[in-house]
């Protein structure tokens, strides 16, 4: 199965691609899309529904794993990322992609085995897990890597929660 994990984000958005096959992993590529502040927001949104259906495209993932935004002081930032989530979904919906939700915490909780872990512990398991000659960058896509390793290891028991099968 290959999974495409998503960090959602306005400015950055965080993506890896893992494959992952009786209980082995085998990374296929990882990076972020960004978007200048400069920009418009249509054409920042613009960049991010291109980045993705270039992945989309060159991978071919079968699932997509994308975090659950949360958000609890600056309304302003959480619209634009949760417009950008938006174009991330629409993106996987059209190419026919299954997506899962996690929340921060049900990353942790799967990558490190503890839902509370800090950021540099997910980052230290991600690079061990995926046998990766370095800390992705930025924590974005290392974030990113840590949702489809999530959903390696939940994603049988989450089937009934993907959007619109």
């Amino acid at each position: 199965m290959i999974i495409l994990g998503i960090d959602p984000g306005y400015a950055i958005v965080g993506w890896g691609v893992i494959e992952y096959n009786g209980s082995k992993f085998r990374t296929l590529g990882y990076g972020s899309i960004n978007t200048p502040a400069g920009l418009e927001p249509a054409e920042r949104l613009l960049m991010v529904y291109r980045g993705m259906n270039e992945i989309i495209e060159k991978y071919k993932p079968d699932q997509m794993a994308v975090e659950e935004l949360f958000f609890n002081t600056n309304t302003t930032t959480a619209i634009l990322v949760a417009e950008a989530r938006g174009v991330i979904v629409l993106s996987a919906k059209l190419a026919g992609i299954n997506i899962a939700e996690y929340t921060p915490l049900q990353v942790k909780q799967a990558v490190v085995g503890y839902g509370r872990a800090e950021k540099k512990q997910v980052i230290t398991m991600v690079t061990t897990l995926l046998s990766l000659p370095a800390p992705p960058k930025p924590d974005d896509t290392a974030d990113a890597l840590a949702i489809a390793v999530c959903h390696a290891h939940s994603g049988c028991s989450r089937l009934g929660q993907y959007y619109n099968k």
